[in-house]
């Protein structure tokens, strides 16, 4: 059966993983619009910094949207991108929170398919994947890894994912480590697919000083290059995320 996300999901997901920043903006704005009201001679002011608040949010939550819950995005459209085959080896590792591992056994002809958790709650100390691993539980036979060891022989994987996750590798040696142990894994000609916001003009755009948990294109590929992966192509879903298509070095998918 075709798994189907529920309207909104994505939207609704961002607010309820970081509801505190929201309840903060709101409180802000609710103080700025009494202040208004009980000392008139700071209104103007006041409602000025009110929409300074709000519209920030206005314009992430409706990019979010746009995203995650309008766009194809999740029928993941970049897969027609990909070589062939059957019976392949595909590992999907996220970093505590996986929306794409069933979506992915659907539309991937496998024989073994490996999900991945490299989460760390030492590292990895972001409050919204705390609560995302609360709401949403595992998919049945994940198994937890550290990203500089990742369990499976050399050259044993057709296809790699890493969908919105390698980011939250905060530290760049850490990042290489990792990209390291996905180009032993991978096996010539395979492929490494990665999904990421990148810090650009439109995500800073969407996000505002958000944008910043994000990284540059060429910090990824300075980080491909010490991995010795190529990108052998690109995918724009939105023009807020971008897919690598990655091989090794030298290897065309």
């Amino acid at each position: 059966m075709e798994i189907v996300r529920k309207p909104l999901q994505g939207t609704v997901n961002i607010i309820r993983f970081n509801w505190h920043f929201y309840l903060l903006a709101l409180i802000a704005i609710v103080s700025l619009l009494l202040t208004a009201d009980y000392f008139p001679s700071t209104a103007f002011l006041c409602y000025i910094g009110a929409v300074l608040i709000l519209l920030p949010l206005f314009i992430s939550l409706s990019v979010s949207f746009f995203a995650y819950d309008f766009s194809p995005l999740y029928s993941l459209p970049w897969l027609g991108h990909l070589s062939g085959g059957k019976n392949q080896t595909i590992v999907n590792i996220h970093a505590g929170f996986d929306e794409t591992s069933g979506i992915l056994k659907q539309k991937l002809p496998h024989d073994q398919f490996y999900v991945f958790d490299f989460y760390d709650p030492a590292k990895h100390t972001e409050v919204s994947i705390k609560r995302a691993r609360k709401i949403y539980p595992a998919t049945p036979g994940t198994k937890t890894i550290r990203t500089n060891h990742i369990p499976l022989p050399n050259h044993s994987v057709d296809k790699a994912f890493i969908i919105f996750s390698a980011h939250e590798i905060r530290d760049r040696t850490e990042r290489i480590c990792f990209f390291k142990e996905l180009n032993r894994i991978v096996k010539l000609g395979g492929e490494i697919l990665v999904t990421e916001h990148l810090r650009n003009l439109s995500n800073f755009l969407a996000y505002n000083i958000g944008f910043l948990h994000f990284y540059p294109l060429k910090s990824w590929q300075n980080v491909f290059g010490e991995a010795s992966l190529k990108v052998s192509g690109q995918v724009k879903t939105t023009p807020f995320i971008t897919t690598f298509i990655l091989t090794k070095n030298g290897i065309e998918s």
